[in-house]
């Protein structure tokens, strides 16, 4: 059994790191709602929402995709009708830079749609804990391969590495998943 003592200052601030990020979650949450109906109506989908602090300033990132992929006229339109709705309803209280783009060629992988959609194609997926899926005895949180979709609340991938095999990971355990770029 280990004991742990900690100062006044150092609970405050771990306090305050704990709440403000509760605070952000809930914002991202209100402003999601507040933009969803916009980006259906553009025929966008809503990709990733993110708010960071950027150097001193409060940057707003939106990722927008379509079928047919994103123009720089397509982030201009998104960003005229947000930036209308972001004013009237004020859901950030301090300054701050709304961005919109595409998710890029390394697009993140996030809703079981995400996970059929892309079947086919190589991704990258970290775990949020180490895991042996295939049972090979090696615990780890990374695996790269190819996407063969989603079922029973779990992504499929065949694995690219030297002994190959198809594993399958709960979409709960997984952190982060992105497509890889081929070259």
């Amino acid at each position: 059994m280990q004991l742990t003592f900690h100062t006044k200052g150092e609970l405050r601030g771990s306090l305050f790191l704990f709440w403000n990020e509760v605070m952000q979650q809930d914002n991202l949450t209100q402003i999601e709602t507040l933009i969803s109906p916009i980006l259906e109506d553009l025929g966008f989908e809503l990709v990733d929402l993110q708010m960071q602090q950027d150097g001193r300033q409060l940057a707003l990132r939106i990722f927008i995709d379509k079928p047919a992929g994103i123009t720089l006229d397509d982030c201009v339109a998104v960003s005229r009708d947000v930036s209308a709705i972001l004013e009237i309803e004020d859901p950030i209280k301090s300054a701050y830079r709304l961005e919109v783009s595409s998710p890029g060629l390394d697009r993140p992988l996030k809703k079981p749609a995400d996970f059929e959609r892309f079947a086919g194609q190589i991704i990258k997926l970290k775990t949020l804990d180490l895991v042996d899926p295939d049972q090979r005895g090696h615990t780890r949180k990374t695996f790269v391969g190819t996407l063969l979709g989603f079922e029973d609340d779990q992504v499929r991938l065949e694995q690219t590495d030297k002994q190959g095999g198809v594993i399958a990971i709960p979409l709960v355990d997984i952190d982060k998943a992105n497509l890889e770029e081929e070259f």
